[in-house]
């Protein structure tokens, strides 16, 4: 294998590895269900996003052609992570999860439990 598709595959995992290392943390470490929606989401689909993207480099050079398979996992990954995160804070607005008192426009958390549109001057 060329030094320089290995430089690449290395770059690919370590960046892949701090986002999930990140995302981890941050899934440990913070404080509520609406903050902690943010580390798995973000940080820890790009760093599979990584991974799988270094896994895609060293499988096509392997094959001798473009491997897909990894490349269909990222899409899928990043089109589902959203939609997960988005049911996940839905449910906890409906089961009435508090917020913390830190939390910007925690005060529209009861407006979207009841499916109200906010007045201008709550949304400042």
């Amino acid at each position: 294998m060329p030094l320089y598709l290995e430089i690449i595959i290395c770059v690919l995992l370590l960046i892949g590895g701090v986002f999930l290392l990140l995302g981890s943390y941050g899934l440990a470490r913070l404080p509520d269900i609406f903050t902690r929606l943010h580390s798995p989401t973000k940080a820890s689909t790009l760093g599979i996003t990584g991974v799988l993207l270094s896994s895609m480099v060293f499988h096509s050079y392997q094959n001798g052609s473009l491997s897909v398979n990894e490349l269909l996992i990222t899409l899928f990954l990043l089109i589902t992570a959203p939609v997960a995160a988005y049911m996940i804070a839905k449910t906890a607005i409906h089961h009435e999860t508090p917020p913390l008192d830190k939390t910007k426009n925690a005060h529209l958390v009861s407006k979207i439990r009841d499916r109200q549109a906010p007045k201008e001057s709550d949304e400042a």
